[in-house]
């Protein structure tokens, strides 16, 4: 099998369609530049890896704001007509109803820490979680080969006593 190079070019290209996917999955802008998934993420890694100040950037979704950004975007967007609100919507790669649901967000919640931090707590709990479940299955399967050699020696010293007699 002969191994395919790329251009940095197209490995530019690529990973800009990645991070500016808005909702699609990575396997299907994989699928779609003909690419396998496991490629295309380790492009991701060497990107990361070297942090190199690229043209592309993430595109930033609702969800990521912070809400001091969140605060600030509502300040900025609040006496905007409706075309000019739409446009700055654009230019921040939100929708009005984004801005609506922040407003109705801060007018009926307390603020609370960021969701950034829940979802890394959330994060390591599950993998500490996913650890344990590893180690009991691993320790329980230990336990039934104890418990089996146990009733295997069991049984073979009582067929010896029979041979004995």
């Amino acid at each position: 099998m002969q191994k395919t190079t790329y251009s940095d070019d197209f490995k530019q290209q690529a990973l800009s369609k990645v991070y500016q996917r808005q909702g699609r999955t990575i396997e299907s802008v994989a699928q779609e530049l003909n690419l396998s998934k496991s490629t295309l993420k380790g492009w991701m890694v060497l990107a990361k890896n070297k942090q190199v100040s690229s043209p592309i950037e993430r595109a930033k979704r609702p969800d990521d704001w912070s809400i001091e950004e969140r605060l600030v975007a509502l300040q900025q967007s609040h006496a905007l007509p409706e075309v000019e609100l739409n446009a700055w919507c654009r230019q921040q790669g939100l929708f009005p109803h984004h801005l609506t649901q922040w407003r109705a967000d801060f007018c009926t919640q307390p603020v609370s820490q960021s969701s950034k931090a829940d979802a890394q707590v959330l994060r390591e709990l599950k993998k500490t979680n996913q650890q344990l479940q590893r180690e009991l299955t691993r320790k329980d399967k230990a336990l039934a080969e104890a418990a089996a050699l146990l009733i295997l020696q069991k049984k073979f010293n009582a067929y010896l006593e029979g041979a004995d007699e």
